[in-house]
């Protein structure tokens, strides 16, 4: 009897053991790293989401995991996965909130190595949403400028072929714009207007498809202008750059004719031209390319696949001078003097000698007269290697460091216009004279492009 009420004892204490531990304790809190960690779960609960296309309740578990977890180990992997899903998502909305989550994770985590894939992916969002070459080219110019920052960044990352590639599209649609307004003036018959998107072009795209026929219309325009020197610069590029172009026999017989030496083929250039026409094979037919007109997208298959694209920012295509001219117009080529530099020198009417410009930027001029138009002032500009033909001394017999402090000596020249100091005040009620040297910057950009095109 004894015994058995001990064995009902003990049961009894044992009994209320388990009851004291299932309502009078907590559960332990599980080490970290395990299954039951609370942002663990929610990562892996948004992750099964966005496989499902649940963007907006992925999103849902990942704002939770951010806010409630600040010093999570899936914080960062939360941002980048919240901007994928809005990229996957796609649509303008999509993207442009995928762009701005992909720059919000560069600026908070830009030393880990995701930075790179996010700036990528900004990149790609703007080229996703990138219109055809005769609309809108915002996307398109967000989008080179983009990817010339990753390739700039990361030189060394594994997405860095892929960047090139895209760029060169991008790169593609954007000089396939401008050819395309220049070729309307180029058959119009405006010049200049097509002389100045043309030269931009050449210079900025030199691995667009067309880019020799964009020389060719270049040199032809110069010679039209009368400058032979120059047009002979771009049928030397054609022949340099693109020896393989079916152009490029008429630029040598053209350069002939102009009595200019003919250039040898660039190597690089003719193993380039190669490639890429081992790589035209590969590219769709005729049937593909039309039926891209009904597409939004703009065709790409055009575009390099070899070959360094320009990693320089856009510049403004009024503001060209000496440095927009081809390399071969810069010393030591075309029978420049090695080691000089050239100088724009403009032929004012009425004046024997070209007044010097002294700055190789070509962007000084005379001031016009007063009551004469601009255009009247305008004349023909001569690109000659310093010392072959120095600038017109000024009166006090030195030579004139810019065109605009230069002085003619011919009497037949108009005299200056006045000084500010020396024009009447205003009366009440009128305007004020303009101060020559505040004149706009675009006013002076497009001076500067009358002096290089006169035509």
């Amino acid at each position: 009897m004894v015994e058995s009420g001990q064995n009902l004892l003990v049961a009894s204490l044992v009994c209320a053991a388990a009851l004291t531990g299932c309502f009078g304790h907590k559960k332990a809190t599980p080490a970290a790293g395990t299954s039951a960690e609370p942002d663990k779960v929610l990562y892996a609960r948004a992750m099964d989401d966005f496989k499902h296309g649940r963007y907006s309740v992925g999103r849902l578990a990942l704002d939770t995991l951010v806010n409630t977890y600040p010093d999570s180990e899936y914080l960062a992997k939360a941002k980048l996965a919240t901007a994928d899903s809005y990229y996957k998502e796609g649509g303008m909305s999509g993207l442009k909130q995928a762009i701005a989550q992909y720059k919000d994770f560069e600026t908070f985590f830009p030393f880990l190595d995701e930075a790179a894939y996010a700036q990528m992916q900004v990149a790609m969002a703007h080229y996703r949403q990138m219109e055809k070459p005769d609309r809108d080219r915002t996307e398109a110019l967000d989008a080179e400028a983009e990817l010339q920052t990753f390739l700039q960044k990361y030189p060394n990352n594994e997405l860095y072929g892929q960047a090139e590639q895209r760029l060169r599209e991008v790169q593609e649609v954007l000089a396939e714009g401008d050819f395309r307004i220049a070729q309307f003036y180029y058959i119009r018959g405006a010049g200049r207007a097509a002389a100045v998107r043309l030269i931009e072009l050449t210079n900025r795209y030199p691995l667009y498809s067309e880019a020799d026929r964009a020389n060719w219309m270049l040199a032809q325009l110069f010679v039209k202008g009368e400058k032979k020197d120059i047009a002979a610069s771009y049928y030397a590029r054609i022949v340099r750059d693109y020896p393989l172009s079916p152009l490029a026999g008429e630029a040598k017989t053209n350069l002939s004719k102009l009595g200019f030496p003919v250039p040898q083929p660039d190597p690089v250039a003719v193993a380039r031209m190669e490639k890429e026409r081992v790589a035209e094979k590969a590219r769709p037919g005729m049937l593909h390319r039309s039926m891209g007109v009904i597409k939004g997208a703009p065709d790409v298959t055009m575009a390099a696949h070899t070959g360094e694209p320009s990693l320089s920012p856009e510049s403004d295509a009024g503001d060209l001078s000496l440095a927009a001219l081809p390399a071969s117009d810069k010393p030591g080529s075309l029978g420049g003097a090695a080691g000089t530099t050239a100088v724009v020198q403009t032929v004012q009417p009425g004046t024997s000698a070209p007044a010097a410009s002294g700055s190789t930027s070509g962007s000084a001029e005379n001031p016009p007269a007063a009551g004469s138009s601009t255009e009247s002032n305008v004349g023909v500009s001569v690109i000659s290697p310093t010392g072959a033909n120095p600038p017109a001394p000024t009166a006090s017999g030195t030579t004139s460091g810019t065109a605009a402090s230069s002085t003619t000596t011919d009497p037949a020249a108009p005299a200056p216009a006045p000084t500010a100091a020396a024009q009447p005040a205003p009366s009440t009620g009128q305007a004020a004279p303009a101060d020559p040297s505040k004149e706009s910057t675009s006013k002076k950009k497009k001076k500067g492009l009358r002096k290089l095109i006169p035509w």
